[in-house]
């Protein structure tokens, strides 16, 4: 069986999974109390919250690209459940801390926090499902000198792993676009449960790896938007035609295939430049930049061909399109990819485009 293969099934898999039940009801109730454990729970049971993994640590195994095939099945389902906190960002930063995974649901954020020995300090912002959470993983800073307690993680300084019981923390709800939680969540005095170093390049990891998490759920969504465009137009008779053949509704289909593909081809490489379960740094950087933009142009056009119809609630376009203009912000956004990509290309001077670009490199 090919590697292509096994992420196809994945995908396919939580694709069958979520169809009945991530319906309209469901996600209104998901807005009101922040998630819905009837999506959560068979995902959970079926392992595929923590694809990406390792088995050693507690997770279900299984590559990025895998990993990444099942944000896309729930970015397109509009599932309002952590998938991707609890496995690609909390589940693997535990792991690279030689952390053992805690059972539910795990949520990560960025933000000034430091440790001192004994307690936490500082304020993580927009928290995806903090509430919700089982455990909150986070990176904080070590203390030292006459801060540091004698022999504790960080006394030197160095940064650390943390797991944190949210019952624990000071959470002040808040919420995306698209109505997800997103919570701010004050440290201060807060004393971990667990505590480990942090590898050296930890930061950078999860925000990489927030960025392909994100890019490939906009991936799946804008694949979802699409396919209902194109349903609705296709359905919808005006003038005694089908409107999608009107020249100005095909333009704006043609737009859509295009950016949706390209989002996808964008997610699917960096996914599978992955080694030792991190993806490479350009690749990621490639990838956020192009899933960005197309979900801003997806859900523009998406909402130009099908009318005032996209914007009801009976129409499942808002729900998508909404998750798209949220997603496209987190974990550092186009504008910031994109920079960060024009930077790494030109370090390498003229000589390097071409050959970087055509074979792709690791950074």
């Amino acid at each position: 069986m090919t590697a292509t293969l096994d992420v196809t099934e994945v995908r396919d898999a939580v694709a069958d999974l979520l169809a009945d039940r991530v319906t309209p009801a469901v996600l209104e109730d998901a807005e009101r109390e922040g998630w819905a454990a009837g999506v959560w729970e068979p995902l959970h049971a079926g392992g595929f919250t923590t694809v990406g993994v390792p088995e050693a640590a507690g997770g279900a195994g299984g590559s990025v690209a895998e990993a990444c095939a099942v944000l896309e099945a729930a970015g397109a389902a509009s599932a309002p459940v952590p998938v991707a906190e609890t496995g690609l960002l909390a589940g693997r930063l535990l792991a690279a801390a030689g952390i053992a995974l805690p059972d539910g649901p795990l949520t990560t954020g960025t933000g000034e926090v430091s440790f001192d020995g004994r307690a936490l300090s500082g304020r993580l912002a927009r928290v995806a499902w903090a509430r919700q959470a089982a455990r909150i993983v986070l990176i904080a800073d070590g203390a030292d000198g006459a801060d540091a307690a004698d022999g504790a993680d960080g006394a030197d300084g160095s940064p650390v792993v943390a797991v944190v019981d949210p019952a624990a923390a000071r959470i002040t709800p808040g919420t995306n676009l698209a109505g997800e939680p997103r919570d701010a969540v004050d440290l201060d005095g807060v004393v971990p449960e667990t505590t480990a170093p942090a590898p050296a390049d930890a930061r950078e990891a999860l925000a990489r790896r927030g960025a392909l998490a994100r890019a490939a759920m906009i991936a799946g969504a804008a694949r979802r938007v699409g396919e209902l465009t194109v349903a609705y137009t296709g359905e919808r008779v005006q003038f005694g035609r089908p409107v999608s053949r009107f020249p100005a509704v095909a333009d704006h289909l043609v737009r859509i295939a295009e950016q949706v593909e390209l989002a996808a081809i964008a997610a699917r490489s960096a996914a599978a430049s992955a080694r030792d379960g991190e993806p490479a740094a350009l690749e990621v950087a490639a990838a956020s930049a192009v899933a960005s933009e197309a979900a801003g142009l997806v859900a523009a056009a998406a909402h130009q061909a099908t009318g005032a119809m996209g914007v009801t609630r009976e129409f499942a376009l808002g729900v998508l399109t909404r998750r798209l203009w949220s997603w496209r912000d987190e974990w550092g956004g186009e504008r910031a990819w994109s920079t960060r990509l024009g930077h790494t290309l030109a370090a390498g001077g003229p000589e390097a485009l071409w050959p970087t670009l055509s074979r792709g490199v690791r950074g």
